[in-house]
């Protein structure tokens, strides 16, 4: 398992600045699933940095590649991307889990640049076999980027939709599998053990790579070969440690969510995250 403290964290700026980010927007909303988003931030950041083909201005362009973040609860990454990129203002970052704000706890189809909302696990795998079907009728050739938790991986209807998108040899689809070996209430291999999980994946019909999920340059080089085989869809594993960056956060099962972030673990992250 990936472990890192504050003085190896072996993130560079662009990292450590989403990060100092996402503790400014938790110091204002005192809530949400922090540590979630911590490990998918990397993996968020070389798709729309590297990867996606979108349009910031004209968010439904129709040949736009989608994304869909099917573990919703890691939203935070996903907004500071967004905004990041010119979706939203960003503003915006400030209102999350407001009332008024149209940033919530988990993501929907309102916010500029959300391909679906998800929050409900295991249904984004399905809407996504949905689109990446819905382009080969079109005679489109965006691709369709999906990502799962590990925990959601315990939910059936992802085994259901693995075995249909290989069924129909959906090679523009890529499931991105943010494997952090955590879930809500502890150890994913003391929940429901995926082991082994690339295995599975390749039994069901994927062709599959893995690759650390907080390395930027190797998630670039792992996604600059999908499809990995064409007339099959791919599923990248990316090896991630939930709260990466943060010391006080990693791999603890208390921070999977939060409802009241008190005056003191704001200052800790501050530390950890240093000042602007």
């Amino acid at each position: 398992m990936l472990k890192h403290t504050a003085a190896d964290a072996g993130l560079d700026q662009r990292s450590r600045d989403l990060r100092r980010t996402m503790v400014r927007i938790l110091a204002a909303a005192r809530r949400g699933h922090f540590a979630s988003a911590l490990s998918v931030v990397e993996i968020l950041r070389v798709l729309y940095d590297d990867v996606l083909r979108y349009n910031a201005k004209d968010p439904e362009w129709t040949g736009r590649d989608r994304c869909i973040l099917s573990k919703g609860h890691g939203c935070l990454a996903l907004y500071v991307m967004l905004a990041d990129k010119g979706f939203f203002p960003k503003a915006e970052l400030w209102q999350f889990c407001r009332p008024e704000s149209i940033l919530g706890g988990h993501p929907e189809v309102k916010v500029p640049g959300v391909e679906a909302s998800t929050g409900s696990l295991g249904h984004g795998l399905a809407i996504g076999i949905g689109m990446a079907l819905a382009a080969r009728i079109q005679r489109s050739d965006y691709r369709v980027f999906t990502i799962i938790g590990d925990g959601e991986s315990n939910e059936g209807s992802i085994w259901e939709g693995a075995m249909c998108a290989a069924k129909h040899e959906l090679s523009n689809l890529t499931v991105v599998v943010d494997y952090n070996k955590q879930q809500s209430y502890g150890p994913t291999s003391a929940v429901l053990n995926l082991e082994p999980l690339a295995a599975k994946w390749q039994s069901f019909g994927f062709a599959v790579a893995e690759s650390d999920g907080h390395d930027v340059a190797a998630l670039r080089r792992t996604f600059s070969h999908t499809p990995i085989v064409r007339g099959r869809p791919s599923c990248i594993i990316c090896h991630t440690v939930k709260g990466r960056g943060i010391p006080l956060v990693e791999s603890d099962p208390s921070w999977h969510h939060k409802s009241r972030v008190t005056d003191e673990e704001i200052h800790s992250l501050q530390e950890a995250v240093g000042s602007e």
